[in-house]
């Protein structure tokens, strides 16, 4: 019987390592599911995708992108801010120091910053002036009695840059809209009457827009 002759190290064909990007190998795949194959090359080639899916996602977070509330646009010598209780042109009594309470411990939870209740070794200032607050029904039970109130409040927010004498951010009409339940049936006249009736509600409202305001500065949105 005749014997096969060993191929030497000449006689065997040469082999190099190829590295195919993402898109080629996406393309591949769609080149191989577009004919009509064995399923079993098709369901390969539907996994290859569902891979590269989630490393390319993994290279986009790893590329830099920030995840949503916890970027800062904010200059680096900004280490300290200032949060002077805010001014209240509402009826609404004590609303103004519970907001800037808020605000403050906000800010503070977000640990990056270091805040004081007035200017003094600041760097950046944040003033507000709670402009309004006003309560609209927006549904009624069987007997024409408001279930629902919309509360809204605006208020004037700034955030002024103490080293270099500019404003940072500015909002003159910073609105945040919510509906509440009230404690006890009725119909509320004023926003007064209703957080009367309320606390919790007042606290609710103060912490949400609180987080709003703090949002809207760091994200610059």
């Amino acid at each position: 019987m005749p014997r096969r002759r060993a191929q030497n190290s000449q006689d065997r064909p040469a082999y190099t390592l190829a590295f195919e990007s993402p898109q080629d190998i996406n393309a591949r795949a769609l080149n191989i599911m577009d004919t009509k194959t064995h399923p079993s090359v098709v369901w390969r080639a539907g996994l290859v995708l569902c891979l590269l899916a989630v490393l390319c996602s993994g290279f986009t977070v790893g590329c830099g992108y920030a995840l949503a509330g916890r970027g800062s646009f904010l200059p680096d010598y900004i280490r300290t801010i200032g949060v002077p209780t805010f001014t209240n042109r509402t009826t609404v009594f004590n609303l103004e120091t519970i907001l800037t309470q808020k605000v403050r411990a906000e800010f503070i939870g977000r640990g990056r910053y270091r805040i004081l209740p007035e200017n003094t070794d600041a760097d950046a200032l944040l003033v507000g002036d709670v402009l309004s607050a006003s309560l609209t029904p927006v549904s009624f039970d069987a007997n024409q009695l408001a279930s629902r109130y919309a509360l809204t409040v605006t208020a004037h927010i700034e955030l002024r840059d103490l080293r270099e004498n500019k404003t940072l951010w500015e909002s003159s009409s910073l609105m945040f809209r919510q509906e509440y339940e009230p404690a006890t049936g009725g119909n509320l006249q004023d926003v007064s009457a209703f957080f009367g009736q309320d606390t919790n509600a007042l606290e609710r409202m103060s912490s949400d827009f609180a987080r709003t305001i703090v949002t809207s500065i760091l994200e610059a949105f």
